[in-house]
């Protein structure tokens, strides 16, 4: 399979919330995805709460939503400090095709990008071109 190039940062669509366009940080050290959230909670249904902070996108800005709960793993974050973060199973459009894939959430209102795209989703699929940006216009 031939791996598509992607440069350090994309724009991501995540189709089940409706998030189109997102801004998103290739990050080949991070190991899974991750999106900046808030009031993240978990009910009695296993269905997992957010609210999106993305002031960049305004419809989106403190968007509530909720989603069936895929699991809760421990995560080293860069910072060093150990968390556990709930994730959800959703598809998302990247580079022009449709993939199904896991992200945590988590505050990451420290962070310039709403969106990280981790290794286990670029594995296999992309190669990482550090000096290119937002390739995934050109598509």
């Amino acid at each position: 399979m031939d791996k598509k190039i992607i440069g350090r940062r994309e724009k991501i669509s995540i189709l089940d919330l409706e998030l189109y366009d997102l801004d998103a940080k290739v990050d080949t050290g991070a190991d899974s995805n991750a999106l900046h959230c808030d009031d993240i909670f978990i009910d009695n249904e296993n269905n997992v709460h957010f609210m999106l902070l993305d002031e960049v996108h305004e419809a989106y800005y403190r968007k509530k939503i909720v989603m069936p709960l895929h699991s809760v793993k421990k995560v080293r974050s860069s910072n060093g400090q150990t968390q556990e973060r709930p994730s959800i199973k959703v598809s998302v459009l990247f580079m022009g095709k449709k993939y199904k894939t896991i992200i945590s959430l988590t505050n990451r209102a420290d962070m310039k990008y709403p969106m990280l795209i981790g290794r286990k989703f670029l594995s296999g699929k992309f190669l990482v071109d550090v000096e290119k940006e937002y390739l995934s216009l050109e598509q």
